[in-house]
């Protein structure tokens, strides 16, 4: 199937490589001339495992295209996929300026058959609004389909390949015929393809974003209440977790939720509830439960020191929102990092793979360390804030001897308190029980 992915961002450019390396013709369309440049020349723009790969090859094959002529691609396309960012606006609702901008860029080169599905995450009713366009703008009736992505950075490829549904909305069961024989080749091990109205497509998007982010929110405040009545958060957890009406998924204790989904699909949802008279006290009490989260490892430290932060160093251990991506768009290590150069700290940081991203922001104002280690030289504490793999069995050892201080705030609990008080360290994580208790040096 002769396919168009508008966009290449994290969406259109994992949707487009997966549909070509199943067999499509693909062709990903960009107004970046830069980026589509790159990407002929097999540079990609994000960190996700495995794309590098996917992408070289179906280029290779002729199966994977970039351009960024509209006028170019789209008039042989049978689907042509809307994938464009839809950034948060200030009082929270989403800006779909260039979503519609892209939808006006391709109205003129639509063929008559094509299916126009959108992939980028938006309101209630931007389906239908989609539909109402294109009957203006070409003067018939377009296709248009809802075709919400789950897809989690760091593991996106799997995601797409191996889904656990599949979730179109349609206005016409012809359309979700079209769409399931495209899924097909995904749905081999019989997950599902759900096909339903546009309406409640959108919706299915925002509220399986927004219950995962209700999760993160209810543990860490359950986390926080542990910590202070004496209670183990690790030990709760495996308590409720094995009741199957609850379940372990998403229920690790740390510093909040960060990305592009979560905190913009929560205030966007928010947004909605507000204009149609719903008070949304749950939604807006997730949001301002994970805001006050990315502020605890601060908290922990301004109490260490006293409030005094003057001549101190800091080490950080993770930047990006989560592993395995280096996204830090509403990363909590940008929260702390904010806060500790406010109080007058220095700040020496290591990521895998995020630095890049974060220097941009920052520039020369913090220390960025080619390895864990470095980031250590001289430093009075360690903040741990990302869990990347490489960080949960240290060499212990170099990490005393490195420190001036032998204390580590766990902003993702990677460590067992007990060992870490045998070991010589004062160690304080997340809710948990065996909190040592440090002392400014």
């Amino acid at each position: 199937m002769k396919l168009v992915m508008i966009g290449t961002g994290y969406v259109g450019l994992v949707t487009g490589t997966c549909f070509a390396d199943s067999g499509n013709d693909v062709t990903c369309v960009d107004l970046d001339a830069e980026k589509i440049r790159r990407l002929k020349n097999g540079e990609i723009p994000i960190y996700e495992p495995g794309l590098v790969e996917l992408v070289v090859r179906n280029s290779a094959a002729g199966r994977l295209k970039f351009t960024t002529s509209a006028a170019e691609a789209v008039p042989t396309a049978k689907c042509v996929f809307l994938a464009v960012g839809t950034p948060q606006r200030d009082d929270g609702s989403a800006d779909l300026s260039i979503f519609f901008s892209a939808l006006e860029s391709i109205a003129p080169y639509l063929a008559k058959d094509a299916v126009v599905v959108v992939k980028s995450t938006v309101p209630v009713g931007t389906n239908a609004e989609v539909a109402r366009r294109l009957r203006k703008l070409t003067g018939r009736e377009v296709d248009v389909a809802s075709n919400p992505e789950f897809l989690k950075e760091g593991c996106a490829i799997d995601d797409f390949t191996k889904p656990d549904r599949v979730v179109v909305g349609v206005s016409r069961p012809e359309v979700g015929t079209v769409l399931h024989e495209l899924y097909k080749p995904f749905l081999r091990t019989e997950h599902p393809f759900l096909v339903m109205n546009l309406e409640s497509s959108e919706m299915t998007k925002y509220v399986a974003n927004c219950l995962l982010a209700t999760k993160i929110s209810f543990i860490n405040e359950m986390a926080n209440i542990c910590e202070k009545v004496g209670a183990d958060i690790n030990h709760v957890r495996k308590g409720i977790g094995h009741d199957q009406r609850i379940g372990f998924a998403f229920l690790f204790p740390g510093v909040g939720y960060g990305g592009s989904c979560f905190p913009k699909d929560v205030r966007a949802l928010i947004n909605v509830a507000d204009i149609n008279g719903i008070a949304p006290r749950i939604l807006q009490s997730v949001d301002d439960v994970n805001e006050a989260q990315k502020e605890v490892i601060f908290q922990k430290l301004t109490s260490h020191f006293q409030g005094n932060f003057a001549g101190k160093t800091v080490a950080i251990w993770g930047l990006a929102f989560k592993p395995r991506t280096d996204d830090i768009r509403e990363a909590p290590a940008l929260v702390l990092i904010n806060r500790l150069l406010a109080a007058g700290a220095k700040v020496r940081a290591h990521d895998p793979v995020a630095m890049d991203n974060v220097r941009k922001i920052y520039g020369d104002k913090i220390v960025f360390s080619p390895t864990p280690y470095d980031a250590l030289e001289g430093a009075d504490v360690l903040a741990i804030v990302t869990e990347w793999n490489e960080f949960r069995n240290p060499d212990f050892n170099t990490v005393l001897e490195k420190l001036r201080s032998p204390v580590i705030f766990d902003g993702r609990n990677l460590f067992d308190p007990e060992k870490m008080q045998e070991r010589g360290f004062h160690y304080s994580g997340i809710g948990l029980e065996s909190q040592s208790k440090p002392q400014a040096h």
